[in-house]
């Protein structure tokens, strides 16, 4: 810092100011700086949520809540936009299950009986031990039911199946955490009854004073009747009044009485009220009694005040858990509602394991997507949300106006559905250009891709007919519509040159930026230029993705020189001179003005200078670019075809499967009908082969015994025949062995082993059957009977 000294030399005199002070200033400008960069940030966010109306979704979507702090906090939620990407997935995740919920039908997120507001005021009052009146104390005893009913149907759904625990994840542990004191929902049901009085049996001493309060009401009021009865003429009117509390009568102006008493007021024209000296006694003891009936149930209201202090802590974790399962429930419910689709919310930069876990966590729910390598935005048949809201309200207040008996196309030919668009955004692209004519659906396409974005962001539902994927964007800036700035001096060009700067400068590689009218408001060749350069700054690392609409052309050339740039245009049907709001994509817009203006009847002298004024290039392209929506229209009527058929062919496949499998399960069936035939077959063969063995077997023994007796009389006999022998003749002594040798011969026939393949007869089962192993060191054989092998021993057979 330079200076000079008072005298008249040249002396200069070098001053250093302080550091201390230099630090001070240097952080004050900092600080100035940052709050006027926190200022304008907050400016456009505010500006970009106005302009896409989503102030007015979030009413919408708060309607759907049951009490007055879910209201305020769901639109407190929707409107700060600041949600993490995990946050954005836990969102989604709550209004899933929810969702799933409202599907089983058990356990009813609906709170619209509970006053929350008045169990806030009860928690304030007793967290300072303020008398907690009655009313508050029945808005926390439905508190208090409401968490008991929900969490004891919830229990009961998950005894039923343990699946429904994690598939009402993350609600599920948020219920089961709530610490209900059932012994305090006892107690303010004994004391407070369901207008919020105190009862009488809340305690003796308030039962004891209420009763004297109505034998004193009675004594006074029948004194009353009595001075009214005696004072009563045709011409006198008196009435019997409640005065602060003390019983009185009311009198006509002028009109005199013969009792004594107390003026409380007098008016001309009204007449006075007087306090009887006969009933000042009783309206004195009356006025003690009620004192003491104040007092009783101030008592009654402190013991209950301090027993809900004991448990405050706990109230107000239930009081914010239901405010949060209201906030849920209204998500989930305006979802339903109006047949929204959950989104699958990514981030394009993370790497593709954590990208696909994202993609798939909510899969079950709406299907399959297409392979999210090839789209970073698949919006298929996306609703606005505001129109369609608007499209139900109009078409209920024409189903009240009209007849009854009015068709359902009827009605929809005077309400006309809303038009979805399609919006499939490659992986490569980073800008989008729609063109088209005005009033054809540029800027309500903005409007709903927007809307889409930050709905699926606040975890709501996104209004399309069809499962969508969709990239998390930190924000979503928007300059659209006449936005001049009085205050500044700015024109609608500079307002909007403004808000876009301002957009540049605050946009991050995570944006989504819509820009309405891009380069519009000043000359054609300088605002094609402009817009132009500022659509390459933003393709290249300005945001992730960019939509811009125009009526300049030269925009729609950047597709052929950058490949980060796509075309749209809204289709426009000549014939009947209207657009049709739906987008074409790939195909730039064409200008409609000359040929409407020929159809429209305009001299053909005029069209004809027009079109060499616009030149026979421009008309060229225009051609190549009606032959390119005709290959599109003709491309897209044959690809819906080609999914008719395809949906066709996998339901046939499908029936062929499910015939298939019918087939083997009867296939399967029959031939385990066959082995269970042939194993009881088998079995009860076994059966009856055992009895006849046992049978066998004691007849044997029987004939064992029976030969044993016949072998010692023939023992006998042949020792009879021994003596006699000698008595015999030769011929007999000759013949004996003859026949003994012919005995022992068949005999040794009959015993003989068989061979394989011989023919023999088992007496047991009563028929032939056919050798087929013989194991002649144990004495058995194998046969075959019929279908069944059976192994016998050799004893059990007999030759034939």
């Amino acid at each position: 810092m330079l200076s000079s000294c008072n005298c008249n030399c040249n002396t200069i005199i070098f001053s250093f100011p302080n550091n201390k002070l230099l630090l001070k200033h240097t952080q004050l400008k900092l600080k100035l700086k940052h709050r006027q960069t926190v200022s304008v940030a907050a400016s456009i966010h505010h500006d970009s949520l106005r302009v896409l109306e989503w102030d007015k979704l979030s009413d919408l979507v708060s309607s759907f809540a049951t009490t007055s702090l879910g209201r305020h906090a769901l639109k407190d939620q929707l409107w700060s936009q600041n949600q993490t990407y995990e946050e954005s997935l836990k969102l989604l995740e709550e209004t899933n299950a929810a969702v799933e919920m409202h599907k089983h039908g058990s356990c009813r997120l609906h709170f619209g009986h509970i006053d929350a507001m008045l169990v806030q005021t009860a928690i304030q009052s007793a967290r300072r031990t303020i008398l907690v009146t009655g009313y508050e104390a029945n808005a926390v005893l439905s508190l208090l039911q409401s968490a008991d009913t929900l969490q004891g149907d919830l229990k009961a759904t998950i005894k039923q199946d343990k699946d429904w625990y994690s598939r009402f994840m993350p609600l599920t542990e948020v219920i089961m955490d709530l610490v209900i004191n059932r012994s305090l929902v006892k107690e303010i049901e004994q004391v407070i009854d369901e207008d919020g009085s105190i009862k009488d049996s809340a305690s003796s001493e308030l039962r004891k004073s209420r009763q004297q309060v109505q034998v004193l009401e009675r004594k006074v009021q029948q004194l009353m009747e009595s001075l009214i009865r005696s004072e009563r003429s045709e011409t006198s009117i008196l009435e019997v009044n409640n005065i602060d509390g003390r019983w009185c009568i009311r009198t006509d102006s002028g009109q005199k009485t013969s009792f004594k008493g107390l003026l409380l007021s007098s008016s001309s024209g009204v007449g006075s009220t007087i306090e009887p000296l006969s009933a000042v006694p009783l309206n004195d003891e009356l006025q003690r009694a009620r004192s003491l009936v104040a007092k009783a149930e101030a008592d009654v209201l402190l013991a209950l005040t301090r027993k809900i202090q004991l448990d405050v802590d706990d109230i107000e974790k239930i009081l914010d858990s239901l405010v949060q399962l209201d906030v849920i429930n209204a998500r989930a419910t305006y979802g339903l509602s109006f047949g929204g689709s959950n989104p699958n919310i990514f981030l394009p930069d993370r790497n593709n394991s954590s990208t696909a876990e994202s993609l798939t966590r909510n899969d079950t729910l709406n299907g399959p997507l297409p392979d999210n390598r090839e789209w970073i935005l698949y919006l298929p048949k996306a609703y606005h949300p505001l129109l369609l809201q608007s499209h139900r309200a109009n078409l209920k207040k024409v189903k009240e106006d009209v007849n009854i008996a009015t068709s359902v196309s009827a009605l929809d030919k005077a309400q006309p559905q809303p038009v979805p668009v399609d919006f499939l955004v490659s992986n490569k692209t980073r800008v989008i250009v729609i063109t088209g004519p005005n009033t054809g659906g540029k800027t309500i396409c903005l409007k709903t891709v927007g809307l889409a974005a930050m709905m699926a962001k606040s975890g709501l539902y996104v209004l399309a007919s069809e499962s969508v994927q969709i990239p998390w964007f930190d924000s979503v800036f928007a300059d659209i519509g006449d936005e001049q700035s009085l205050s500044q001096s700015l024109s609608t060009f500079s307002g909007h040159l403004k808000q876009i700067s301002n957009i540049k400068l605050q946009s991050t590689r995570q944006s989504l930026v819509l820009l309405d009218e891009v380069g519009a408001g000043t000359n054609p060749l300088e605002g094609a230029a402009l817009g132009m350069s500022l659509l390459e700054s933003l393709a290249h690392g300005g945001c992730l993705l960019t939509i811009a609409t125009t009526h300049h052309g030269e925009l729609k050339t950047l597709k052929y020189s950058n490949e980060a740039f796509e075309n749209a245009c809204m289709e426009f049907d000549e014939v009947n001179l209207k657009p049709t709001y739906k987008v074409l994509w790939g195909i730039p817009g064409r200008s409609n003005a000359i040929n409407i203006a020929e159809r429209l009847g305009l001299p053909s002298v005029v069209i004809d200078a027009a079109r060499k004024l616009y030149g026979s290039s421009s008309a060229e392209i225009d051609e190549v670019i009606t032959d390119m929506e005709k290959l599109k229209q003709d491309y897209q009527r044959l690809l819906t075809e080609a999914d008719h058929y395809l949906m066709q062919s996998r339901g046939l496949h499908g029936s062929l499967l499910k015939t298939r499998r019918k087939i083997a399960e009867h296939s399967t069936s029959l031939r385990l009908k066959k082995l269970r035939d042939v194993s009881e077959a088998a079995a009860m063969s076994r059966s009856i082969l055992h009895k006849k063995v046992r049978e066998l077997d004691a007849s044997a023994k029987k004939t064992s015994q029976h030969d044993k007796a016949i072998k010692s009389s023939r023992v006998s006999t042949t020792n009879n025949l021994h003596t006699a022998a000698d008595n015999k003749e030769p011929a007999s002594t000759n013949k004996s062995p003859s026949v003994v040798k012919k005995f022992d011969k068949s005999s040794t026939v009959r015993s003989a082993a068989p061979k394989v393949g011989d023919a023999v007869y088992v007496s047991s089962l009563g028929k032939k059957v056919t050798v087929l192993k013989v194991d002649s060191p144990k004495g058995e054989i194998l046969v075959q009977a019929g279908i069944m092998k059976l192994k016998l021993k050799v004893t059990d057979i007999q030759r034939l």
